[in-house]
């Protein structure tokens, strides 16, 4: 953990975009920016200490996710172009092979990043939406996220404007809210993804930068540290409140948000799944939960 000062970012930048720390929720004295590259497993595991946070001190936050690139995926990246290029034996330089394009290619960081930063034109929760279903598709589902058709559909399940979303995902706007992205890692120096770092918007109080993944506790702690004071906790909504928000679950995940052991969450998500109101399914990663959209009447 590093104490960090709060500078003004991405002043200047080219163009009418330009970018500012200063929060859209001045009353909210917590600034909360999560440092995440979409394509990172790694940062998957912060997402259950970041949904936490927002339930229980929403009154305190505002988050904003910051697209950066892993270090990881950057040489997992650079391995499978440089063995694309290394078979391209029938292109020339004015018609280069497009790895993005190739059969079972790594998703395009790029291309995946441009869609969240179009997405969050609409809001930030719904680029929150979009980015869990967007991860949900690369990581679960395994598809294809460099057809522009799979963009497009997670952009209809997270509830955009699909009219809106169509058109920004293809002007200059997220292009430069990305290059604002990219502005705000390098003068914030981070290195390591995930990485929160939390600020005052007093602007004279230093902001506190976390790499990496701890327990829920430390957030809760640097929280009353800028604060001055423990907050108060908001209750927990019931577990198929949660789902109703979050759509597809880990069994891990519930885990760390409600403080319970997996055979504990087991035994009540098997009670919803009688009822019809979540199915289990099963992945590679683990045991997840989706809940089953129901009808007013039937809720």
């Amino acid at each position: 953990m590093k104490h960090y000062n709060k500078k003004s970012m991405c002043e200047g930048s080219s163009g009418e975009y330009i970018c500012h720390t200063n929060s859209e929720n001045q009353y909210k004295p917590i600034e909360l920016y999560s440092f995440t590259d979409p394509l990172c497993p790694e940062c998957l595991g912060i997402e259950p200490i970041i949904k936490k946070l927002m339930i229980e001190y929403r009154q305190y936050l505002t988050i904003r996710h910051v697209i950066s690139s892993s270090n990881v995926m950057d040489r997992q990246r650079h391995s499978y172009h440089r063995m694309a290029n290394d078979n391209k034996k029938t292109t020339s330089i004015n018609n280069p092979v497009n790895c993005d394009k190739l059969p079972n290619s790594l998703p395009s960081l790029y291309n995946v990043s441009i869609a969240v930063k179009a997405a969050e034109l609409q809001g930030k929760a719904a680029g929150r939406r979009f980015l869990r279903r967007l991860r949900d598709k690369i990581f679960l589902e395994k598809v294809n996220t460099n057809d522009k058709n799979v963009l497009i559909d997670c952009a209809i399940e997270t509830g955009l404007d699909i009219q809106e979303f169509t058109k920004d995902i293809c002007s200059q706007t997220p292009i430069k809210a990305l290059q604002c992205d990219r502005r705000i890692t390098c003068e914030m120096e981070v290195k390591t993804l995930p990485t929160l770092v939390f600020f005052s918007v007093d602007a004279d109080t230093e902001g506190i930068k976390v790499p990496g993944v701890y327990p829920y506790d430390v957030y809760v702690q640097i929280l009353s540290d800028l604060l001055g004071d423990k907050p108060k906790a908001n209750d927990l909504p019931p577990i198929k409140e949660f789902m109703q928000i979050f759509k597809m679950v880990a069994t891990k995940e519930l885990s760390i948000v409600y403080d319970m052991n997996d055979k504990e969450i087991e035994r009540e998500m098997k009670k919803l799944q009688l009822k019809q109101i979540v199915e289990r399914v099963s992945f590679p990663l683990g045991t997840f939960w989706r809940y089953i959209q129901q009808s007013e009447e039937s809720i």
